[in-house]
C-alpha cells in the first residue's frame, strides 16, 4: 500500500492457457503419427462414422439437459483455452492491504479505490457491500451464496462434459453393429464388405478418442480452475467480513494464511 493509501489491485488476467492446448495437440499429433507411419492414413477417415458419433454424442447429451445448458457448457469449455490467471498469494496481499487501509482511514475511505477494484468484479462487489454498511455477517452470506452458484454452474459444465465421454464410446459401438448388420446383409456383395467394416471399427476409434482426449481431459481442466476461483473468492469473503467486523489486519492474515499451503502464505506483517 503506498503512502497515499492507495492500492494497486491486480485484475484477472486472461492468457492463454497453453498446458490444454499443447496436451490435446500432442495426443492428436501422437495418435496421428502412429496411424501414418501404419500406411493409409486416409483409411481412418470415414464420413458416416463421424456423423454417428459426433452427432449421435452431441443429440443424446443434449437429451439429459436443456440447450441453455449445452450452450452454458460451451461457452464455459471456450474459456479453458483462454483462462483466468488467480493467484492465491496475489489475493490474500491485496485483501491485508484493505484491511489496513480500512483500519487506518475507516471503512468509508475504501470508496477511492472503488475504481482500482472494479478490475476484479466479485472484490468490488464485496467492498461495496461493506461501504454500503451491510452487516459483516450478511456480506458473508451473499457472497458465498454467490460462489456456490458459481461453482454450481462450473459443476454442471463439467458433469456435461463427462456425460459426453459415457455416450461418445456408446455411439461408437452403436456404430459397430451398424457397420456389421450392413456388412453381413451383403455378402454376396464383396464391394460393401470394406466399407462397413471401416465404418463398424471406425465408430469406435472415434468413440474412444473424444471420450479420452478430448471430453475427460477437458472436465478435469474444468474442476481444476474453477477450485482455483473459488479458493480466490473465498480469501476475498474472508476479508472483506473481517473489515466489516473490523478485525486486525495481522488476525486476517493469520487466517488467510491457515488457508494456503506453506510455499503460498504471505508474510505482509514481517
Amino acid at each position: 500500500m503506498a503512502d497515499d493509501g492507495s492500492i494497486q489491485i491486480i485484475p484477472v488476467r486472461k492468457s492463454v492457457d497453453f498446458a490444454t492446448i499443447v496436451g490435446v495437440i500432442a495426443a492428436f499429433m501422437l495418435v496421428g503419427t502412429a496411424v501414418y507411419l501404419g500406411g493409409s492414413p486416409g483409411t481412418f477417415f470415414n464420413l458416416p462414422a463421424l456423423l454417428i458419433v459426433l452427432g449421435g454424442t452431441f443429440a443424446i447429451t443434449t437429451v439429459c439437459f436443456s440447450f441453455t445448458e449445452m450452450l452454458r457448457a460451451i461457452k464455459t469449455v471456450s474459456k479453458t483455452l483462454l483462462h483466468s490467471t488467480r493467484n492465491t498469494a496475489e489475493a490474500t496481499g491485496q485483501v491485508i492491504q484493505i484491511a489496513q487501509l480500512a483500519r487506518k482511514n475507516g471503512v468509508l475511505s475504501l470508496q477511492n479505490i472503488a475504481e482500482e477494484t472494479s478490475k476484479e468484479p466479485f472484490l468490488n462487489k464485496a467492498i461495496t457491500m461493506v461501504i454500503d454498511g451491510i452487516p459483516a455477517d450478511q456480506v458473508e452470506r451473499i457472497l458465498r451464496l454467490e460462489i456456490a452458484n458459481t461453482a454450481e454452474r462450473h459443476r454442471k459444465s463439467a458433469s456435461i462434459l463427462r456425460r459426453a465421454a459415457e455416450f461418445s464410446p456408446a455411439m461408437g459401438l452403436i456404430g459397430t453393429l451398424i457397420g456389421l448388420v450392413q456388412m453381413l446383409g451383403n455378402l454376396q456383395d464383396p464391394t460393401t464388405i470394406g466399407p462397413s467394416m471401416a465404418v463398424a471399427l471406425l465408430t469406435t476409434f472415434y468413440g474412444a478418442i473424444l471420450a479420452n482426449l478430448v471430453f475427460i481431459p477437458l472436465a478435469s481442466k474444468l474442476d481444476r480452475n474453477s477450485m482455483l476461483e473459488e479458493t480466490v473468492n473465498e480469501i476475498y469473503v474472508i476479508g472483506v467480513a473481517s473489515v466489516g467486523q473490523q478485525e486486525h489486519p495481522q488476525r486476517l492474515e493469520m487466517t488467510l494464511n491457515s488457508l494456503m499451503p506453506p510455499s503460498s502464505r504471505t508474510e505482509y506483517f514481517n
